[in-house]
């Protein structure tokens, strides 16, 4: 029997005919999209906030991380880069969901990818028992609100929390007094359910060297902040009117005891030395807090910014309302309150909406 003789070898491309992408290996564009959609998130108000991030920190501690909107700005920006960073979170569902997408993204995506199919095939329906049926079940086997229970993440209940934060009314994460999930079904047409690159880009932000996602109170978070540190802080809002009050993204809520305490914390770590950056609602109460002496003497100062409401009930209540930013760092370039509708416009000389000037006239 004759041997049997090789095939031609494939033919080799002149160098200056190879594709790009064969010669320098791809490194991904890192992506400044949260994971989650999330109430409060602040990618609308980054341009105000991006003012305030110092040139020069050590370590970067976020203790209400939510959808991790700065974090995530930071990261896409190289601002992270060789520095350590701490995200911290009481909500327990999103932290194991944040730790399962970093070890586990493939395994997510594959979850994630079933559970868009069958929303295709149902909708509603889908959504409904995957909250009902799957997701609160699994759920109910951990303690409400047990930080040990984001380290029993699973890949099927990481994927489960992104179908119904896409799918769910207004993106919202909301818990009954029972920890159960008990959001409605949204009503959107196509939603993107699993963006397998996404995910992957999240999965690369998280496990960067020096990153760490903790499950602990703020006040833990903050415990050791000092010189060298940037901190920013987004509570759940302290709420302008008794119908608007929403912070039940743990079973426990977060309320007025809550906003004192966190304030002390904040105050605390200016003195120590950290660059503090807070945002929240502009009641009177944070205000207050953070526009009265002992937040001074702290170096403190309370800033006027237009933002965009989205949670309600019914659209025509959603609307241009003011927020404060508040901090003890020095503004960079000048403020650009864009927004679409509202038409607020800004008091001479001091980037302060007219609508909180008039208030605080009156006052």
């Amino acid at each position: 029997m004759a041997p049997q003789m090789a095939g031609p070898s494939p033919p080799y491309l002149p160098r200056d005919r190879v594709p790009i992408s064969a010669i320098v290996p791809h490194h991904p564009v890192p992506s400044a999209r949260p994971l989650l959609k999330w109430a409060g998130g602040k990618r609308q108000l980054l341009p105000e906030l991006r003012r305030f991030y110092p040139a020069e920190f050590d370590r970067y501690v976020e203790p209400f991380t939510g959808s991790g909107a700065v974090f995530f700005d930071l990261y896409a920006s190289g601002r992270l880069d060789g520095r350590r960073v701490r995200l911290a979170d009481v909500n327990p569902d999103l932290v194991g969901c944040y730790r399962t997408v970093r070890d586990q993204p493939d395994a997510v995506i594959a979850a994630l990818a079933r559970l868009e199919a069958a929303h295709r095939d149902r909708g509603a329906a889908c959504y409904y028992d995957v909250r009902d049926r799957q997701f609160n079940p699994a759920r109910a086997t951990h303690a409400p609100g047990d930080p040990a229970s984001a380290d029993r993440y699973t890949p099927a209940l990481a994927a489960m929390l992104i179908y119904l934060n896409r799918t769910g009314f207004n993106g919202l994460f909301r818990l009954n007094r029972r920890g159960d999930y008990n959001v409605p079904a949204g009503r959107y047409a196509n939603p993107r359910i699993c963006d397998a690159e996404h995910i992957q880009s999240v999965a690369r932000a998280l496990s960067s060297t020096g990153v760490s996602i903790e499950c602990v109170p703020f006040e833990q978070a903050l415990s050791d902040v000092g010189e060298g540190d940037f901190v920013y802080c987004d509570p759940p809002y302290a709420p302008l009117s008794k119908t608007a009050a929403f912070a039940h993204y743990t079973a426990g809520g977060f309320h007025a005891p809550d906003q004192a305490r966190l304030q002390t914390a904040v105050l605390a770590a200016a003195r120590r030395g950290a660059v503090v950056l807070l945002s929240n609602s502009s009641a009177p109460e944070i205000v207050e807090a953070y526009g009265g002496r002992t937040a001074k003497a702290a170096g403190l100062t309370v800033r006027y910014v237009p933002a965009r409401r989205a949670i309600n009930s019914r659209s025509a209540l959603r609307g241009v309302v003011d927020e404060v930013i508040v901090t003890n760092a020095v503004a960079t370039g000048h403020p650009k309150l864009r927004m679409a509708k509202g038409r607020l416009r800004t008091s001479p000389g001091a980037g302060i909406p007219v609508a909180a000037e008039a208030r605080a006239r009156r006052a």
